[in-house]
């Protein structure tokens, strides 16, 4: 089974990193105010990146469901919405996997489901599910069709309107909040996963067996500024050692 096979069955599994679980940080992340949660993506991809290289703890293996990820929150439609939404935010490329293969929709559920325990109400998931209604209703009209079932065209069609605020129409303002919202979270689950460490690409504490020093192109860059001096893109000139 591939990596990306094992991490989309992975579910409530808490994977350790140096001592907090991606679930952990759901619970600081559910401390925060959700404008503020919804742009701790840096946060989320720098705890991941400690584990991404380490191997799953013996518990946490053992928990791992047989079976495919059992959804909390999306019935069967608002999921295929969602995988299709996730794919088009974030498309496999020669770098990496797409949205859904790096288990995206599953990281969406299920902080979806964590956020209205936390929160004791059903605001946030009534916010993400008004937004998938909102696409499908506008598609409805347009195209005569679910968003789910319209093409790629069509699809970014109606994404189109609603991807830049500056740009989109007032009476689309719902779509647009909802879609910042959706795309802040898919880029999150994304880089917060195995794949997504692997695409930024971070190397983390990687072992190295022989080291072989310094490269000589990148040492002759820095042998030259020490020698001459450089002007930084911010703040004040560096003057030549010495000086």
């Amino acid at each position: 089974m591939s990596d990306n096979e094992q991490q989309s069955q992975q579910g409530d599994v808490e994977q350790e990193t140096g001592g907090v679980s991606r679930r952990s940080l759901f619970q600081i992340l559910g401390a925060a105010p959700a404008a503020a949660a919804l742009m701790a993506r840096p946060v989320l991809a720098q705890v991941n990146q400690h584990h991404a290289h380490m191997p799953m703890p013996a518990a946490a293996r053992a928990t791992v469901p047989d079976g495919p990820y059992q959804r909390k929150v999306f019935n069967d439609q608002q999921w295929r919405t969602v995988g299709i939404l996730c794919d088009l935010i974030i498309p496999a490329d020669d770098r990496s996997g797409s949205a859904t293969a790096a288990g995206v929709p599953e990281f969406i559920d299920d902080w979806i489901d964590f956020r209205t325990q936390q929160d004791g109400d059903r605001d946030f998931e009534a916010q993400i599910f008004g937004g998938l209604m909102w696409l499908d209703r506008e598609s409805d009209h347009l195209f005569e069709k679910p968003f789910a079932d319209a093409t790629v065209d069509q699809q970014k069609q109606l994404l189109d309107r609603i991807a830049w605020p500056a740009k989109a129409a007032k009476e689309d303002e719902q779509g647009v909040i909802f879609f910042n919202h959706f795309r802040d979270l898919t880029v999150g689950g994304f880089f917060s996963s195995k794949m997504g460490v692997h695409d930024l690409p971070y190397l983390g504490n990687t072992a190295v067996a022989h080291w072989t020093g310094c490269d000589p192109k990148v040492w002759e860059v820095i042998e030259n500024r020490m020698k001459n001096g450089y002007k930084p893109i911010a703040g004040p000139e560096v003057k030549p050692w010495g000086v």
